[in-house]
This record gives C-alpha cells, sequence and structure tokens, in this order.
C-alpha cells in the first residue's frame, strides 16, 4: 500500500504546480482583458467634433441709423440690408438707404428746399476676430440711386413736393469701419462710422451741392441666425 501512496503524490505534484501557473496565467488574462475594455471606454476611442471649427453660416436681417453732414448740412440715414455671412467672418449681401439733408437750415437755398437720396447696392463686410464676443469690421457699399431737391411748403404742417424730374442719378461707394457686438447667435449690435463717396450730380446751382460725399456716424441692429452649426460633441468610433 505504500508504495501507491508514495507514487500517486508523486504524479500530482507536478500537476498542482502546473495548475497553480495556468491559474496565473487565466487570472492576468482576465486582468489584462479588464483594463483592455476600460481603455476602450477612454477618450481616445472617441472622436471629438466641433463643427464652430467648420465652415458655419448665417443670414440676418439688419436695420441702421445714421447721422453726419452733406457740405456743413445736418443729414439723417437709415438703412436695411439682407446679407449672408460666411464663418462669421464676411458678408455679402444688399442694403439699401435713405437720406435727408436740412440743407435749408444753412440760408443757402431761398427757395426753402431739403435734399433727399434713396440708394443701394452690394454690401461687403470683412469680419476681425469673429470668435470674439466683440468683433471690428469694415462694411463697403457700392451701388448708386438718385438724389433730389425736396420744395417744403407750409409752416405747420409740412408737405414734401417733390418732382419726378428733379430726381438725379448718382453712384455712391461707402467704406466704414464698425464694432460689432454680439449678444447671441440671434442678435447682433454694431455702430461705427463711414464715409461716403458719390459722383457729380446735376442739382440747382443754388444748392451749393455738387455731390453728397460725407461723414457719417450711426448704430444698428442684425437679427438672424448667425451661426448655424453645431456646439462640440463625442461620437463614439463603434457607433460608425
Amino acid at each position: 500500500m505504500q508504495p501507491i501512496t508514495n507514487f500517486d503524490v508523486y504524479i500530482y505534484k507536478p500537476r498542482l504546480k502546473i495548475m497553480k501557473h495556468i491559474g496565473v496565467f487565466l487570472l492576468l488574462t482576465i486582468l489584462s482583458g479588464l483594463q483592455n475594455s476600460l481603455n476602450a471606454q477612454g477618450p481616445e476611442d472617441y472622436i471629438e467634433f466641433n463643427d464652430r471649427k467648420n465652415t458655419v453660416h448665417g443670414v440676418y436681417l439688419g436695420l441702421g441709423f445714421g447721422y453726419g453732414e452733406i457740405n456743413n448740412a445736418e443729414t439723417y440715414s437709415s438703412s436695411f440690408k439682407v446679407a449672408y455671412v460666411a464663418n462669421q467672418q464676411f458678408e455679402i449681401g444688399i442694403i439699401l438707404v435713405g437720406l435727408y439733408s436740412d440743407i435749408n437750415k444753412l440760408g443757402i437755398d431761398n427757395s426753402n428746399k431739403d435734399l433727399a437720396s434713396v440708394y443701394g447696392g452690394l454690401h461687403l463686410e470683412p469680419i476681425l476676430f469673429s470668435k470674439s464676443k466683440v468683433n471690428l469690421s469694415f462694411p463697403l457699399l457700392i451701388g448708386g440711386g438718385a438724389v433730389a431737391l425736396i420744395d417744403d411748403v407750409g409752416n405747420d404742417d409740412e408737405q414734401v413736393v417733390i418732382n419726378k424730374n428733379d430726381w438725379k442719378h448718382v453712384f455712391v461707394v461707402e467704406p466704414g469701419v464698425n464694432v460689432l457686438y454680439n449678444i447671441n447667435r440671434y442678435i447682433q449690435l454694431e455702430a461705427g462710422l463711414k464715409y461716403r463717396l458719390s459722383s457729380r450730380v446735376s442739382l440747382t446751382p443754388e444748392s451749393g451741392i455738387k455731390r453728397i460725399n460725407g461723414v457719417s456716424g450711426g448704430f444698428g441692429i442684425k437679427i438672424g441666425v448667425f451661426n448655424m452649426g453645431r456646439n462640440r460633441y463625442k461620437k463614439n468610433i463603434n457607433d460608425e
């Protein structure tokens, strides 16, 4: 009986050692697999998207008001524009401007006449610091319209009489500089200075107006969507 017992012990001791090694190997394998699984859930297996770094689009309607002078006469203007914004860095659109100058207050024209103009055209505006809350831009208007002298009749109840034959064609280029303040992605305020350059107009000599050149300051509001992109988000590679 003794030899058999020794033989059994001799046989199973090596097997126990082998099983221990196998157990350690399997444990290490499982731990390694768990570590890889946890790492797979880390940031390196996600792609981070930020559409704001790509080209985004925007559109808006703008309304502006200005005050300046033409030949030292007080001049008021209002404007309406529709524009497309490319990547928050460049605007292109159309603009319409109405202008009124109270030249009769200077005593230049004994007939009590004022000056009126309507012009419009292409609106271009490169924008600097577009990712900031406050931007700097350089608007440019290139277009044309018409200018006329308006006869004011009456004292308390003022009537404006305009003869269509008095309207004269005019070509206008109006560069400027603006400071833009972004309230949010839907509303933007602007304020700045512009200088209007025009072609020569054939008005009456008494008016003293040969061109409607002049500097003006103004402010405006833009309402639309200035960034149609999406915010940053993460997407799992395994979802693809």
